[in-house]
């Protein structure tokens, strides 16, 4: 049986969670294979918050930018370990690049970065003709149109 590893697509796409819980449940995919750098997406009604872990990066060495419906995030280090004798080197501070894809309807709105965390806000802009509305009842007319 052929196998397909879906993973990479839905990691990294914010807005389509209706998609990724159909293919988490068609598939039964996990997330058993970790990327660098380590990040969350957390949901709270129409607004989301990417959360990446970049330690050893200041935000000048950071840069966020959104062209069509792509959100890259990429950290360039400057720092030079050359001249420093490492005993353990844990804290990866390599260049990165992380590209989410996202919906037409999200927007970015926001980014912080404190602690060695760059948090990315975003939100969704529901358009107007699917926002919900109310539907007025009127009794006129009821009797013309049953007699046509």
């Amino acid at each position: 049986m052929t196998s397909y590893d879906l993973t990479p697509l839905l990691r990294s796409s914010v807005g389509f969670d209706v998609f990724d819980n159909i293919f988490d449940s068609v598939f039964n995919l996990n997330e058993s294979s970790t990327s660098y750098p380590p990040y969350n997406i957390i949901k709270s009604k129409n607004n989301y918050t990417i959360t990446m872990a970049i330690a050893g990066f200041t935000k000048d060495e950071v840069d966020i930018s959104v062209e069509e419906n792509e959100l890259s995030v990429k950290g360039i280090s400057n720092n030079s370990d050359e001249k420093i004798e490492f005993l353990h080197k844990g804290i990866a501070a390599r260049n990165f690049e992380r590209k989410f894809q996202l919906a037409d309807t999200i927007k970015v709105v926001d980014a912080s970065y404190e602690n060695g965390l760059l948090n990315i806000f975003l939100e969704r802009e529901i358009p107007e003709h699917q926002k919900p509305r109310k539907i007025e009842i009127n009794n006129n007319n009821v009797n013309s149109i049953h007699k046509n």
